[in-house]
């Protein structure tokens, strides 16, 4: 059984330097998970914060389980995410470095059916930057086309 992706951040592979990933676990209620399991998540404008040794995921939209028999959660609440100590102490020295953040970049279901982000350490890119990477995008779609057309 292999891993079943539900979301990626796409925005944040344009936007952001992604130095290191990290995987974690992330605490969800029983809709929110249902509601995985169906595709509905957005993790356009999400990131994760350190607060009092614990990270924190902000801005991750799940939407609300229609079928659920009890009160759906707030679809934007704040979700705490499972790490280990080490990890989190090593995260909190790097995002203290300057220019450094904490992306979700994707969300999927490990082989034994949890549910795991993720998360990315990044560093901002310019808007020089992301020109360039789009530059060198597009040079390699041309090879491609060149390189097809002499097949």
């Amino acid at each position: 059984m292999s891993i079943k992706i539900v979301a990626k951040n796409k925005k944040a592979y344009h936007d952001f330097h992604i130095d290191k990933e990290y995987e974690a676990g992330i605490v969800l209620l029983g809709p929110e998970v249902k509601s995985l399991r169906a595709g509905r998540v957005n993790l356009r404008d999400s990131y994760a914060r350190v607060k009092n040794g614990e990270i924190w995921v902000h801005n991750m939209h799940i939407s609300p389980y229609k079928f659920a028999t009890h009160a759906a959660p707030d679809p934007m609440r704040v979700r705490k995410l499972l790490l280990h100590k080490r990890e989190i102490d090593k995260l909190i020295g790097k995002v203290q470095e300057k220019g450094f953040s904490l992306i979700p970049l994707k969300i999927y279901f490990s082989p034994s059916g949890k549910v795991k982000v993720g998360l990315g350490l990044a560093k901002g890119k310019t808007q020089y930057d992301k020109r360039q990477t789009l530059k060198k995008k597009e040079a390699a779609r041309e090879m491609d086309r060149i390189r097809k057309d002499y097949r």
